[in-house]
């Protein structure tokens, strides 16, 4: 059995590594509130947005479609993988690194892709998988749209001249603190609107005033509405990441709360078994003189 000073020492971590994490779990906890009213604030919008663009897109003729919206073969395809800059988040940055690599290896194995990582540790383990384009670890620091947009704009840059048939996004999609859910979503070229199962796609037959014309508004859109989705992406991990650091650091604080009471046990089962041999010890020299 270990000696009192050692479990003492042990216990004596063990509590120190309970209070940081229970202090990690609060912060994430107070953050995971404001990320998550954003999140929740913008979803309608860019969800109402990306709607309207695509059944505008639909009404277009083949030869006045947008280049946004180019079918092309794809060879060349870009992945965006959006981790965050700091880690003990649990799964929260291996599982897209995990669909970031089974995209390149797997999905769109035999072509060229290349990685734009959003988040220091995605670069850290993709940048050895495959190419990196582009790192912006500073995304994070100050989020906001204007930021976004300089990234969605070098995007949308890409594929219009071409070097890149096919870009995707890859992300943790918030669906509450405990649960974050993997996404892989196109980001260009613009998908056509999917026809919803039992229900006829109307979105020709919808009707729209348009001024000053079709061609104008929806291109004026796109760009918008490009930047709009990548802005929500962005949210969506930052509220993934508090949620899945409180979760972690809640399970970290349990199991070293757990472990403390353990050794807790353990240090007073060895004091009273030293105090017992020390009491027999007295005992046997006391009978000892007596004899």
């Amino acid at each position: 059995m270990a000696n009192l000073k050692e479990i003492r020492n042990r216990i004596s971590s063990v509590s120190s590594t309970m209070q940081i994490t229970s202090a990690m779990k609060m912060v994430s906890a107070a953050k995971l509130k404001k990320a998550q009213d954003a999140i929740t604030a913008m979803r309608p919008y860019s969800e109402k947005l990306t709607e309207l663009l695509q059944n505008l897109s639909a009404t277009l003729d083949a030869d006045t479609g947008s280049k946004y919206s180019d079918q092309r073969e794809v060879n060349k395809i870009l992945v965006v993988a959006i981790t965050s800059n700091r880690g003990l988040a649990g799964a929260f940055n291996n599982n897209i690194i995990k669909q970031s690599r089974n995209l390149a290896l797997n999905t769109y194995a035999g072509k060229q892709v290349d990685f734009m990582t959003l988040g220091k540790k995605g670069n850290d383990i993709l940048k050895k998988t495959g190419s990196i384009l582009e790192n912006n670890n500073d995304i994070f620091d100050d989020l906001s749209f204007d930021t976004t947009s300089e990234i969605a704009e070098k995007l949308m840059l890409l594929f219009s001249e071409g070097k890149y048939d096919k870009i995707v996004l890859v992300y943790n999609n918030f669906k509450n603190a405990a649960t974050q859910i993997v996404m892989t979503e196109q980001f260009l070229p613009i998908l056509p609107p999917k026809p919803v199962e039992g229900k006829e796609t109307k979105a020709n037959d919808t009707f729209y005033i348009f001024e000053p014309s079709k061609e104008e508004i929806v291109e004026a859109l796109i760009p918008k509405s490009l930047k709009t989705q990548l802005f929500k992406a962005l949210r969506d991990s930052v509220a993934s990441e508090h949620g899945a650091r409180m979760t972690a650091m809640h399970k970290a604080t349990d199991n070293a709360t757990e472990l403390r009471d353990s050794l807790k046990l353990q240090y007073n089962k060895a004091r009273q078994a030293a105090i017992t041999n020390e009491i027999l010890e007295i005992v046997g020299g006391a009978e000892a003189l007596a004899g």
